[in-house]
């Protein structure tokens, strides 16, 4: 495996590990602070208008992908500066390691390789939040299993945008499972996906698109243009982790053939093209009811039922389907790291390959040319004699 997929393998090992451990900080949250400088600069560029809008987007979410690619060229860059000055054989041999062996040696990576998986795990720990997400459901789930309705409606806002005083126990209780299966793909899956493909710089273009979508992404006055090209982007990033959560929820699940039912039947009907397969899934894994009527933004929503033919979700559920959720984010962090290595080893078995056939081929040619040589100079010695 080449020493850069190894590093992000161990780096999101780690940064998972973290997010386990400390989850997301009360204040001075790097997340929290790209959505204050994105709500400076929607103050400056806002018009009514979806142009705008995607200017906003792309300058915001290039923005902070370009300034992590940066970033990750930056510590790619860092190597002690006696591996720096090698030169001559020394160089070729570290050169012939590094191709061959599809590493550098630890010499060279002591501090590039260190501090890669430093920057892997740091950005890792930042834009996952299943921690968090299964903290703020189970307060909900407390307060609705201890009949205290008005500490479930004040911690609901924390997990969705509906409209609490418009719901009573099992809807809340709904709303909560609904968020958590949402915000698995959302919060987790997604964005280890997209760091499988595309290291530091993939995990923070996905979580600024998805913080974008959740400030502007609406369909509220101020927002239906604006936020039209942020909506749009967060369907298209969102769509291969959706995907990946509804398919390991068919795995993690106590009901397989439920989760993959439900996902086939109802997972299209959802009006959001990645929230249908994972609530679809979720409700099926889980035995419930989801879907419904809701109140969102002020406004009353109608959206299909999905697994219909369940019961009710009740407070005790919350509990079930934040275990499924960490069930399903430790098999993501599994896969895509997999993934990842796999694709470090392929490609050092290729470039193996090709030193290989090149130097056999260098061989064979200079076999060539000494044997174009050596037979003319012995006619030539043996014609006079």
């Amino acid at each position: 495996m080449r020493g850069e997929h190894a590093g992000y393998v161990y780096g999101a090992a780690l940064g998972f590990l973290g997010d386990l451990i400390a989850a997301d900080p009360r204040r001075g949250h790097p997340v929290a602070a790209f959505g204050r400088a994105a709500g400076a600069v929607e103050r400056r560029l806002w018009r009514d208008h979806r142009g705008y809008g995607a200017a906003y987007a792309v300058l915001c979410a290039g923005g902070a992908a370009a300034g992590a690619a940066l970033l990750q060229r930056a510590v790619r860059g860092t190597a002690p500066a006696s591996a720096l000055s090698l030169r001559g054989g020394a160089g070729v041999a570290l050169t012939a390691a590094t191709v061959v062996r599809g590493t550098a040696p630890a010499s060279a990576l002591s501090l590039r390789g260190g501090a890669g998986v430093a920057l892997t795990a740091a950005t890792v720990w930042a834009v996952l939040g299943g921690t968090s997400l299964g903290r703020e459901a189970r307060a909900v789930g407390g307060a609705l299993t201890a009949g205290d309705l008005d500490v479930a409606r004040e911690r609901l806002p924390h997990l969705c945008g509906r409209d609490p005083q418009a719901l009573d126990g099992p809807q809340m209780a709904r709303a909560v499972v609904e968020s958590v299966a949402e915000n698995t793909s959302d919060a987790v899956v997604g964005a280890l996906v997209w760091g499988a493909l595309g290291g530091v710089p993939g995990l923070v273009a996905f979580r600024a698109v998805n913080t974008l979508d959740a400030m502007v992404g609406h369909k509220s006055p101020r927002y239906r243009r604006f936020g039209w090209a942020a909506a749009r982007l967060d369907d298209l990033a969102g769509w291969p982790g959706s995907r990946l959560t509804a398919a390991l929820t068919v795995l993690a699940g106590s009901d397989r053939r439920g989760a993959l039912r439900a996902w086939r039947a109802d997972g299209g009907a959802h009006p959001s093209p990645n929230a249908g397969p994972v609530e679809a899934s979720f409700a099926g894994a889980l035995g419930v009811r989801l879907g419904g009527t809701l109140a969102y933004g002020g406004r009353v929503e109608h959206r299909p039922v999905l697994n219909g033919a369940a019961r009710p979700v009740a407070a005790d559920d919350i509990e079930r389907a934040v275990r499924l959720s960490r069930r399903v984010s430790v098999l993501a962090l599994v896969t895509t790291v997999a993934a990842r290595a796999a694709f470090g080893a392929t490609r050092a078995a290729m470039a193996r390959g090709a030193v290989a056939r090149g130097a056999g081929g260098r061989g064979r040619m200079a076999g060539s040319v000494r044997g174009r040589t050596a037979g003319p100079v012995r006619g030539r010695k043996a014609g006079p004699v």
